[in-house]
């Protein structure tokens, strides 16, 4: 029995949505007929000058000499930590014998 409801109920929502629009597309075009616009002509595309051609051209070399020069000196350094103990699973704990 829902389920005819449902049925009903959503062919009530499309004729709801279908009056809806058409009243809307006639509410626009009563508007624009009362308002006496017409559709507006595109106005002819302006001319417009081509984009800029921008040319770029970088030498490696010089980038490669300013910054092989300088006297830095990279120095790694490695610290070992003491590894933390493993916490334990949950089958590791009930293979433990018990602690009374």
């Amino acid at each position: 029995m829902a389920e005819e409801q449902e049925s009903g109920g959503s062919l009530k929502s499309i004729l709801i949505g279908l009056a809806s629009t058409i009243a809307l597309g006639v509410g626009g075009f009563v508007t624009k007929q009362l308002t006496g616009e017409e559709e507006a002509t595109p106005a002819p595309a302006a001319t417009t000058a081509p984009a800029p051609v921008i040319n770029i051209t970088t030498n490696n070399t010089q980038q490669q000499k300013q910054s092989s020069g300088g006297g830095t000196k990279i120095v790694e350094r490695v610290v070992e930590k003491p590894a933390k103990p493993k916490a334990k699973t949950a089958k590791e704990e009930l293979e433990e014998a018990p602690k009374w």
